[in-house]
């Protein structure tokens, strides 16, 4: 009697069903996994957008204030040349 209850359910759900079932709850648990490995990249993702303007600017900051560093070399050439200029000014006096 219990064998024809046990069958008599399994005949109502159908095996078909079960499937379809089990591949609703895989597809939703994929669903469900991935959404939770997606949305913190995507939070991170718009707080570093949102710090890229500021990170812009100070990197503009920087170029304009370097930006002298640039003439430094030709600077130095024209202290080079001043000095070569003494030295021999020097010898010329005697010193």
């Amino acid at each position: 009697m219990v064998f024809a209850h046990a069958h008599h359910v399994a005949a109502v759900a159908g095996p078909s069903n079960f499937g379809w079932t089990l591949g609703w709850v895989i597809g939703i648990v994929v669903v469900l996994a991935v959404v939770a490995l997606v949305v913190p990249i995507l939070l991170l993702a718009r707080s570093i957008g949102d710090e890229a303007p500021k990170i812009n600017s100070a990197l503009g900051d920087a170029v304009r204030n370097t930006a002298p560093l640039g003439a430094l070399r030709t600077t130095i050439d024209y202290a080079v040349t001043i000095i070569g200029g003494l030295k021999r000014g020097r010898e010329r006096l005697g010193g």
